[in-house]
């Protein structure tokens, strides 16, 4: 099996490719790849996977050619991952899949547009986030609790402004959010202070992985609870700062969102196939309570 390497503001994702769609992405194989103390080590996991050959996003084949098969470093399911379009969009062009400039990729959120440039920051339009009415919504962490912004970018994410950055803890456990029942596939936390005009900074709770470096999706809706909160000129724009670096989240006339960032590939290979062979069946005998600590251990940011 072959993989790369790849991260955008050290968001970090192992990414397989399967360009005949022929690859069995199980839970259990993502959390031994995203290991990082015995596997590859990553947030989550890029399938790169032809759109016609998967289903449930066929309808979309004949705009986008390759569907982002996103997966969280636990094995669930997510919608969609800003940091990571921008990482599958680096690969394509890498690999001759796709060319330089504007082009299209299918996720479970819809079809996003890219475009990649021949240097620098890779773009893409998140589309029209959503503000979701769920009423007052109220998060805890660090025995803190503040009043939250719920919104969609094709995932859940609840924002909240802090004074501190430190003001939620260390981010290990999992901050709780009142009432129970309004997330019931999980949330992404993100904790945002101001930073002068045109700018905040944020950490990010991600389900499925653990505090990260980085969350592209996140910095959207961190960037559209920001403007709501202290109603910047519109359309905004909003440099994002997070532990892993800094991105920046402009607002289109359409109320879409663009997202620009950096994405790099770092490494290839090829994964051995009896350790694999091992390390699977070693995971699907075990009990699968630490998952998420497993994945997310060593990306928690340091400040």
């Amino acid at each position: 099996m072959q993989f790369l390497k790849g991260h955008g503001t050290r968001n970090d994702f192992v990414i397989l490719p399967d360009h005949d769609g022929l690859l069995d992405v199980s839970p259990a194989l993502v959390r031994v790849l995203c290991d990082r103390r015995g596997g590859i080590g990553g947030d989550g996991v890029l399938h790169v996977v032809p759109t016609r050959s998967v289903p449930e996003v066929a309808g979309q084949a004949d705009v986008a050619e390759w569907f982002m098969d996103y997966r969280n470093g636990d094995g669930s399911i997510a919608e969609m991952c800003g940091n990571g379009i921008r990482v599958f969009a680096r690969y394509l062009v890498q690999e001759g899949l796709a060319k330089t400039g504007e082009f299209a990729v299918a996720t479970r959120a819809g079809v996003k547009t890219i475009c990649v440039p021949e240097e620098g920051d890779i773009s893409v339009n998140m589309g029209v986030p959503e503000l979701l009415d769920l009423g007052q919504v109220t998060v805890r962490a660090n025995g803190r609790s503040w009043s939250g912004t719920s919104v969609s970018m094709g995932n859940p994410h609840v924002v909240v402004p802090v004074s501190d950055l430190q003001d939620a803890g260390n981010l290990l456990d999992m901050p709780t959010v009142d009432p129970p029942g309004a997330f019931p596939n999980g949330v992404n936390y993100e904790f945002v202070v101001g930073r002068g005009r045109g700018r905040i900074a944020m950490r990010v709770r991600e389900r499925g992985a653990g505090e990260t470096q980085s969350c592209g999706t996140g910095t959207c809706a961190a960037a559209v609870a920001a403007a709501r909160w202290w109603s910047p000129p519109r359309p905004f724009v909003y440099d994002v700062d997070v532990p892993g670096g800094r991105v920046r989240v402009a607002e289109q006339a359409d109320g879409s969102l663009i997202l620009s960032g950096p994405a790099e590939i770092v490494a290839s290979g090829t994964i051995d196939d009896e350790w694999l062979a091992e390390r699977l069946a070693a995971e699907l005998a075990a009990p699968q309570t630490a998952a998420v600590q497993k994945a997310g251990d060593g990306a928690r940011p340091a400040g």
